[in-house]
């Protein structure tokens, strides 16, 4: 059996996702951290010492640098709710921001298709350090879905596409009735087929290889009552996905709650830039909904961000609600992510408060904080060796391990 290869990394500083630490050594064997001591150790490497961070709402690789932007594969224009879109299939790995991401130590990204449809796709976690597509999906994590004015501006796209809110969003919770009633149609069909098979099997004293074998049909015939799109939003009804949900007005966050409390469904709101009240915050928290802020530090350009300022970072912190962060790439570059924690900073968050919404709260709100997102033992060994304090302004890597190989 090969022996693991063990690496010593020597912390001055050791953010670890949820605590500062001071003068502690992180020992990795193979692609995991199997202790993390409070001493020095002969180190192979040394400097301040951060878990990789993760950008929880990114397009990179679909609207890429250098490219006009013609060919961009944000959004695909076919119709409004297009569920089993995979971005996968539009990333193209040789995009110079992903090594870009990677010289910042932002290891992995949870990609999703643009905010023009109301559904726009599937939302992946990725690894930015994948040579390519082979290697990249981490996590197939839920949805994308949009609220607000994005959806309802793409009126000269393809299928059905009202032009107000109102219409959207009678079109979307039209979507989930008509598969919530077809399942149930279909549903009570199964029951009646199977209580007459039973029925059948008392009266022509079936053996148990034909009971098993018409049993068999009746269920692929209820499988197969579904469409891709059905299964979509089954996923979402049952609580095995999440949706993560463009929102930024506060009407529409509250819209988002209440649809959320009606289908039963996990959602994330994702930017809320233009939440300008503390207690909408409040609601989301009190309705269990995660927040994924941001993108910080990007122009204004639309009406509906007329009220995001960046001072609405402290209403978030004074707020209840649990909270991570993107950047939207490319709406911000994705390197701005670490960039990004000083609208928090200055609203007085501790450093490792900060540093833990770029590690261990996006890993939670992604559901890899068993793996990701701290340094421990036990997890993966993906971590960034700074040569400064991270929040540092000049701060830059000196090291970057994923997943036990040192890429940088």
């Amino acid at each position: 059996m090969e022996e693991k290869k063990r690496t010593v990394v020597y912390a001055e500083t050791l953010y670890d996702g949820r605590k500062k630490l001071e003068n502690c050594s992180i020992v990795i064997e193979g692609d995991k951290v199997v202790d993390v001591l409070h001493k020095k150790l002969d180190a192979d490497y040394s400097g301040f010492v951060t878990p990789a961070l993760i950008d929880a709402h990114s397009h990179i690789g679909m609207d890429r640098d250098g490219e006009p932007g013609g060919e961009s594969e944000l959004n695909d224009k076919l119709n409004q709710i297009l569920p089993v879109n995979d971005p996968l299939n539009s990333i193209y790995f040789d995009d110079r921001a992903f090594s870009d991401a990677v010289d910042f130590g932002i290891l992995y990204s949870c990609v999703v298709p643009g905010s023009g449809n109301l559904f726009g796709g599937k939302a992946k976690v990725i690894r930015n350090f994948a040579p390519n597509r082979k290697q990249a999906e981490l996590k197939d994590y839920g949805y994308k879905m949009a609220l607000g004015f994005n959806p309802r501006s793409t009126t000269e796209w393809k299928g059905e596409r009202p032009n107000t809110r109102m219409g959207v969003y009678a079109l979307l919770e039209q979507k989930f009735d008509e598969v919530i009633n077809k399942r149930c149609k279909a549903f009570l069909k199964r029951e009646k087929s199977l209580h007459q098979l039973k029925k059948d099997s008392e009266e022509k004293k079936f053996t148990s290889e034909e009971m098993s074998l018409q049993t068999s049909f009746i269920e692929r015939e209820y499988t197969n009552t579904f469409t891709p799109h059905d299964l979509a939003i089954h996923e979402l009804l049952d609580g095995k996905k999440t949706a993560k949900v463009h929102v930024h007005k506060e009407d529409d966050v509250l819209y988002l709650i209440e649809f959320a409390k009606k289908y039963g469904v996990k959602v994330t709101a994702e930017h809320t830039c233009d939440v300008f009240h503390e207690d909408i915050f409040d609601e989301l928290a009190r309705a269990e909904i995660p927040v994924v802020y941001g993108p910080l530090g990007a122009v204004a350009y639309k009406v509906e961000l007329k009220h995001a300022y960046y001072r609405n970072a402290g209403l978030l912190m004074k707020s209840n609600a649990f909270y991570g962060l993107m950047t939207d790439h490319p709406f911000i570059w994705t390197p701005l992510l670490r960039d990004s924690l000083k609208f928090f900073l200055i609203n007085g968050m501790a450093p490792e408060d900060a540093i833990s919404m770029i590690t261990w709260k996006n890993a939670k709100i992604l559901g890899l904080d068993d793996t990701l997102g701290t340094v421990e033992p036990g997890k993966t060994a993906s971590l960034v060796v700074w040569n400064k304090d991270p929040l540092n302004l000049a701060a830059f890597p000196g090291m970057v391990m994923a997943e036990g190989r040192i890429i940088r």
